[in-house]
């Protein structure tokens, strides 16, 4: 059954929260910002908000129903994204689909989280109890050894290096350095990727995010109403999602977006070669490579290849991650979700400001989760 498309829903109002490397606020405090901030873009009253998504790890052991007492909200339709890096995406298919069947009129999609003094080692020690039952009993605790198996095995199979990741990275440092709220602001060359501290071999200290807090978030909402408030906005062409896939595979080598990409294509009405960027979810290089290969850039086993041939920062030919990504901007938990996302959304409607590509129409953007992609 053909898939209906998106006509007459929009996406507007992107709003950050500029990061900090440890906070004591707590994700209430950090999630109320990105929502006041995104309503006053709008010229909306939080009584007038209908819809709210709300996607978090530390807002425990309150829910977003508890959240809607805190802020004074009383919507009509409300939802809760627990999907980590798929977050932003999920979100906003969600919130954009209810708002076409007439549930709701407007939605607030927001993310976001504190970081507090070891407060990423807790979260990582209760994440995933099917993450903790398939790796802690061979010592591999938390995803960056997790992740490192992935990227080892993706090495043998395909002949990747890690100067091929390091290509990734360095070009993500180059456009954080022109984005405002990024919390790594000091140039990274190729060879200091290569000789930084050892994290869990074949990673390095510049393959790992750094956990930060802050929020991400955006308004849904039917275009003659954005029209109505003077809002830029984003159209959606087309989207997919899909959960445990290849379940077979023995190394997670590839993601749920190979089952479904080309229906994805076809619903947007056009191809790879119509991408003007691309942002993808960066919790390692190794992920987005092969989300490169994934997403129909370059075949399985080319994203190493694909990297060398290819400038992946903002003046680029192929611009990648235009605010940095989680790899230089920071992860603030589930806003990293969020991040891609929200930063495409400014791209394609001329309001990036340094990151900002040059006649950038049609962005596409992947989430994934940590325990499942």
């Amino acid at each position: 059954m053909k898939r209906q498309n998106y006509d007459g829903v929009v996406v507007t109002a992107p709003v950050s929260v500029p990061y900090v490397r440890y906070s004591q606020e707590t994700a209430h405090w950090w999630i109320a910002r990105a929502l006041k901030q995104t309503l006053d873009v709008a010229g909306l009253s939080p009584h007038e908000l209908d819809g709210f998504s709300v996607s978090s790890f530390t807002l425990f052991p309150d829910t977003p129903a508890g959240l809607t007492q805190h802020l004074g909200l009383s919507p009509r339709w409300l939802d809760s994204i627990p999907m980590g890096g798929a977050s932003g995406v999920v979100a906003l298919r969600r919130a954009a689909r209810a708002v076409q069947a007439g549930d709701v009129d407007v939605v607030a999609c927001v993310a976001g989280d504190a970081n507090r003094i070891d407060s990423f080692r807790q979260l990582l020690s209760s994440f995933s109890r099917f993450a903790m039952d398939a790796s802690y009993p061979y010592g591999s605790g938390g995803p960056n050894a997790s992740f490192a198996l992935i990227a080892d095995a993706y090495m043998a199979e395909y002949g990747a290096t890690r100067e091929d990741f390091g290509l990734i990275a360095v070009a993500q440092r180059a456009n954080a350095l022109a984005y405002p709220n990024a919390i790594m602001k000091k140039p990274l060359t190729l060879e200091q990727y290569l000789n930084a501290r050892p994290i869990s071999e074949p990673f390095g200290l510049f393959d790992c995010v750094m956990p930060c807090a802050g929020a991400e978030g955006f308004l849904v909402m039917r275009e003659e109403e954005a029209q109505k408030r003077g809002l830029a906005y984003a159209r959606i062409s087309a989207t997919i999602e899909r959960h445990n896939a290849f379940p077979e595979d023995p190394v997670q080598m590839r993601g749920g977006w190979v089952m479904d990409i080309d229906e994805l294509y076809e619903m947007a009405g056009s191809g790879p070669e119509a991408i003007d960027l691309l942002q993808t979810y960066d919790d390692y290089p190794v992920i987005s490579m092969m989300q490169f290969e994934d997403l129909g850039f370059c075949a399985k086993g080319e994203g190493a290849r694909f990297v060398r041939e290819h400038d992946l920062t903002i003046i680029g030919d192929f611009p990648h991650n235009t605010s940095g990504g989680q790899l230089s901007a920071g992860q603030a938990g589930a806003a990293g979700g969020y991040l891609g996302l929200v930063e495409a959304i400014r791209q394609v409607t001329g309001q990036a400001g340094g990151t900002q590509v040059a006649s950038a129409r049609t962005a596409m953007v992947s989430g994934l989760r940590h325990d499942q992609f």
